[in-house]
């Protein structure tokens, strides 16, 4: 599928989960616990323990089912990895124009964050599909609904934050899709292997974010 058809589908699902356990041994688990309740968008983080085999586990696993990403990619060299173990999309903290670079010379969605103005625009300039607004919990939907004042055109996906009761200020303020970490994917629940968690919240945050588009 081309980078557009792959940014539809974040677009159309809003929820992009953010997969990160200091054990890599139950992601797949996790993942497959997302997809039982809604959630078919999802990065893992290189921040977890051997992040290119639990990409490819979880492609060979769950295949088209869902769109994988790789998140917390700092360079080129990592970006290309990640691609080359399946990542379907890029997720960055900042702006790093050469790994934009990199996902659209290889038909990749392409995320990288930005909080301030000029960061915003600068990603968007450089060929960003949507600005990772990160650390979203400061300054929260305020902040967001700052950003799309100016920058009405720029698709935002505000991370860091998101939960039950903010998604849907988030939604209002102009997100075109919102990342979830810990608040979906629970620490204790990883830890618990408390799966079937997982996948009631993931049936909640589904829910949320129709509702919220419906108003």
């Amino acid at each position: 599928m081309s980078r557009d058809a792959h940014m539809k589908r974040v677009l159309d699902s809003g929820l992009v989960a953010i997969i990160r356990s200091p054990s890599s041994d139950v992601l797949v688990d996790v993942a497959e616990a997302l997809v039982a309740g809604g959630i078919e968008v999802m990065e893992v983080t290189f921040t977890v323990p051997n992040a290119l085999e639990v990409l490819a586990a979880v492609r060979k696993k769950l295949g088209d089912r869902i769109l994988l990403g790789a998140g917390t990619v700092l360079d080129t060299e990592t970006c290309r990895a990640a691609l080359l173990a399946g990542a379907e999309f890029i997720v960055t903290p900042t702006v790093n124009p050469a790994v934009i670079e990199m996902c659209r010379r290889y038909d990749k969605v392409i995320m990288p964050g930005g909080f301030t103005p000029t960061e915003v625009l600068t990603a968007w300039e450089a060929g960003a599909d949507a600005v990772k607004i990160f650390p979203a919990e400061i300054g929260g939907p305020s902040l967001l609904r700052a950003l799309k004042g100016p920058f009405p055109q720029i698709r935002m996906l505000p991370t860091g934050g998101v939960n039950l009761d903010t998604l849907n200020d988030f939604v209002k303020a102009g997100a075109c899709a919102v990342g979830l970490g810990s608040a979906l994917v629970e620490k204790s629940a990883i830890e618990q292997k408390n799966f079937s968690r997982i996948t009631d919240l993931a049936k909640q945050y589904v829910a949320a974010m129709t509702k919220a588009r419906a108003k």
